[in-house]
């Protein structure tokens, strides 16, 4: 057995390990983290110095149990989880968790900690182990309460005042806010119009094209001309004053250098990710954690990249070597600088211990090992490859010539190239951009123009213009503002996202953010009554706070004081005084005219609808969902009274089963009987509009298909077997069997057969997780009445020996009072 254990945090990366330590070393997963606060009210005890209650994460409880297994037979535990917060804190809970079971007697505990999984860092890291660092421990623990304590503080309250489900984070929320506030940025919009003028020129047989620069006298600003008229008194201008010729004035060279961009963070790998390869941040992410794990890449498994989790742009001595190196044998001598390029760290909180991301030996080329990647492994590691070279390169330089044109004396046109003289680093990468408008990476070749030259002028060019709004946030532009305001770390930015997305506060279209109206009501609330708490400068202030204490410059508790303090009177203040109508922020349309009732629209529990009459009025108010892309902010009066005209009825079938249209989760239905069918939006059908005759189309085509469907019933059961849409299988109303690929009829399927297979098959996925809740509350219900029980035989154990020990001495005292009684008697005698 071996006398050495090591943990590292998943199984990929304990395959790799195991391979360079040798048969001393035994590398098990504790697969994430193995702690975490107990999910209920107390998890954080406020008036106990906050002090946090953990449980072991069921899901990682077998891992725990392999662990303490091994340990028992081993000599030294080394805690080799990521290089970070994160990482620290599952060293210093598994060690906690492992000495409260009694399992670190005689036991030797070591931390080593490795940026890169090659056989060199990993057994340098194990030869130099250190301790837990403390600090990092502190300020992730901080985080994790101030965490808790924001969302199970504020999501009970939005549920109470806005609808189930909802809820609010430290980090999310301002998150929120941005896209939100981006998004009425863009309503509250109103474009400009201007022109600009462009001159279409020849000159020895080579076309280029001017812009106006100066116009009688007056140089041209972006409003210069603003409308049709203006454009056209131009044009007539510059006719009339260039008489088909322009004048070359002016003749401008220069030679510019351009240097590469730092090689990346985790914040810049994720936006340079998102604009070069479409991958989210999660993406992105998953895909590099691959990579760092290991690959086989020919010669055993083998990690490609450093950490990726950084916000350092350093590298290391030997990593700037082996980059020089291949540099010069790829590219040559003249592609190579004199000495290494430094790049300075922006963030506060890099440490510099922590390098770029960066490829774990620069001879691995994307092209040579390709074969062994995946399609997006290798995307991701030929970005992080060439990024990390091209850092290292001489800069490009480009020839850039300006040409000044006249048409006659007072108005000028200027005609701008650039080529690339030598394109350095530029062979190899360029960086994306999120405004790919001014491009200068592309050549633009001017003709050889001098001082004095005639150039024709073959048109001129009126371009109207308008100006627009601000883009709304891509993925790569919502991580970079974070970044520039200090909201959020390296290892939050894709979870931020993601939970955005899963609340449904957000939707991406075309990889763009917008707020649903969910989102728009409760950044809303947020920033009415917990102004402070989504406040960029106060979310960016607290960031550094968690940092200092990670550095060890302040200590934990005194945040969570003055946070929680304030935080609490808030939250209950506003769960007194703060109505539901007023958090769920209704806005009155006008007047219905057939009632003359108010109708209005507002949150509900599920989803924005719009309202006749209020609850106040002796008969209860009418209630209509929103139709599908129609927004709270923007349905108007006309369009509300259209809501209340569904359900409509249209007839009935043959067999007499009513038939009426509406609106349903899944878009718009004919309902007939208790069955649905949905209506052919793409057919223009509208449930507004659609006639009997075309619902009873649309209900025979339905009672068609469900009767090619059914390939076999089993009465007196609830058991069938269907055609779906990929391939027959089974179902029991619960759960879906696939029929085994050996059988070539499903109808010659045994009941019992099939029974069979729908026990063996695994519940949907919403009843899993009701399955997984309600085991869970079983478990813990069990061990709180274990414990009950045992409190109790200890309580009453203690009683009895309490008992016990008052009845002796109680005997002891009545033979005492005997004896000095029948002494006192002896002596009355």
């Amino acid at each position: 057995m071996s006398s050495n254990l090591v943990i590292v945090e998943s199984p990929a990366k304990a395959k790799t390990i195991e391979k360079y330590l040798g048969k001393d070393f035994k590398v098990l997963a504790s697969y994430g983290h193995i702690r975490d606060l107990i999910p209920k009210e107390g998890a954080v005890e406020t008036e106990n110095n906050f002090k946090m209650n953990y449980e072991v994460v069921e899901r990682n409880e077998k891992h725990v149990k392999n662990i303490a297994k091994l340990l028992k037979k081993a000599d030294n535990l080394y805690l080799a989880t990521d290089p970070d917060r994160e990482g620290e804190a599952i060293s210093w809970h598994l060690y906690e968790l492992l000495k409260d079971r009694n399992l670190m007697k005689n036991k030797k505990a070591f931390r080593v900690v490795f940026h890169e999984i090659t056989r060199q860092a990993v057994t340098e890291a194990v030869a130099n182990p250190s301790d837990i660092e403390m600090d990092l421990v502190n300020a992730q623990q901080a985080r994790r309460a101030l965490d808790y304590l924001v969302g199970f503080n504020l999501s009970p309250l939005l549920w109470r005042k806005i609808r189930r489900g909802l809820s609010a984070g430290r980090v999310q929320s301002p998150a929120l806010r941005m896209i939100v506030e981006r998004e009425l940025e863009i309503e509250a919009f109103n474009p400009e119009e201007y022109w600009s003028i462009e001159a279409d020129n020849l000159f020895d047989k080579q076309p280029f094209s001017a812009k106006l620069t100066q116009l009688q006298g007056e140089k041209m600003k972006q409003f210069s001309i603003t409308n049709a008229e203006q454009a056209e008194q131009a044009n007539t201008v510059l006719k009339d004053a260039s008489n088909g010729k322009l004048t070359v004035a002016k003749v401008e060279k220069k030679q510019r250098k351009r240097n590469p961009a730092a090689p990346f963070t985790t914040s810049t790998l994720q936006q340079e990710a998102s604009r070069k390869l479409g991958f989210g941040a999660q993406k992105t992410m998953r895909t590099a954690q691959r990579l760092y794990e290991g690959i086989d890449i020919g010669a055993g498994q083998t990690g490609l990249i450093s950490y990726m989790r950084t916000d350092s742009v350093t590298l290391s001595n030997e990593a700037l070597e082996d980059i020089r190196t291949l540099i010069l044998q790829k590219y040559g001598a003249d592609s190579l600088p004199e000495s290494p390029r430094s790049f300075k760290t922006k963030s506060k909180n890099a440490q510099e211990a922590h390098e770029a991301v960066r490829p774990t030996s620069a001879m691995n080329i994307p092209e040579q090992i390709k074969q062994y990647l995946s399609q997006d492994e290798y995307r991701l590691y030929d970005l992080i490859w060439k990024r990390s070279i091209a850092c290292q390169m001489i800069h490009a330089t480009l020839d850039t010539v300006a040409v000044d044109l006249n048409a006659g004396t007072e108005n000028t046109f200027r005609a701008t190239g650039s080529t690339i003289r030598n394109p350095g680093f530029m062979q190899v990468y360029t960086e994306g951009r999120d405004d790919k408008k001014n491009d200068d990476q592309k050549e633009k070749i001017l003709p050889p123009l001098v001082e004095g030259d005639i150039v024709d002028l073959l048109e001129i060019r009126l371009e109207q213009h308008f100006t627009e709004p601000p883009p709304r946030f891509s993925e790569a532009s919502l991580v970079k503002t974070l970044e520039e305001y200090g909201i959020g770390r390296p290892s939050t930015y894709a979870s931020i996202i993601t939970t955005l997305l899963d609340r449904e506060y957000v939707e991406l279209e075309a990889k763009r953010f917008h707020p649903t109206d969910v989102g728009k009501v409760v950044i809303k609330f947020l920033t009415q009554h917990f102004t402070q708490y989504v406040d960029y400068d106060f979310t960016a202030q607290l960031e550094d706070t968690l940092d200092e204490i990670s550095r060890g410059e302040s200590e934990w508790l005194p945040l969570m004081q003055s946070f929680w303090t304030s935080f609490k009177a808030l939250v209950d203040d506003k769960m007194e005084n703060v109505s539901r109508d007023e958090a769920l922020q209704a806005r009155e349309l006008g007047t219905d005219p057939a009632s003359g009732k108010p109708i209005s629209v507002r949150m509900g529990r599920y989803g924005p609808f719009v309202q006749i009459g209020t609850r106040d009025d002796e008969e209860k108010p009418k209630f209509a969902g929103l139709r599908p892309g129609q927004k709270m902010d923007k349905v108007t009066l006309e369009e509300a009274i259209e809501l209340f005209k569904l359900p409509r009825d249209l007839g009935e079938t043959e067999d007499g089963e009513k038939i009426s249209t509406n609106f349903g989760r899944f878009g718009p239905y004919v309902k007939f009987g208790s069955k649905y069918v949905s209506l052919k939006v793409k057919e223009g059908d509208d449930p507004y509009t659609v006639t009997l005759e075309r619902a009873l189309v649309l209900i025979q085509e339905k009672k068609e298909f469900d009767a090619n469907r059914e390939i076999k019933l089993f009465e007196g059961t609830d058991i069938k077997i269907l055609r779906g849409r990929y391939g027959p299988y089974i179902t029991d109303g619960i759960k879906n069997a696939r029929i085994p690929k050996d059988i070539e009829d499903p109808a010659t399927l045994s009941l019992e057969t099939c029974q069979e297979l729908i026990e063996k098959a695994p519940l949907p996925k919403s009843r899993r997780k009701k399955a997984a809740t309600k085991k869970k509350a079983a478990t813990r219900k069990k061990a709180a009445t274990k414990k009950k029980a045992a409190t109790k035989k200890k309580s009453v154990k203690k009683a009895a020996k309490k008992k016990a020990a008052k009845k002796k001495a109680s005997v002891k005292k009545a033979s005492v009072k005997k004896a000095s009684t029948k002494k006192a008697v002896k002596m009355k005698v």
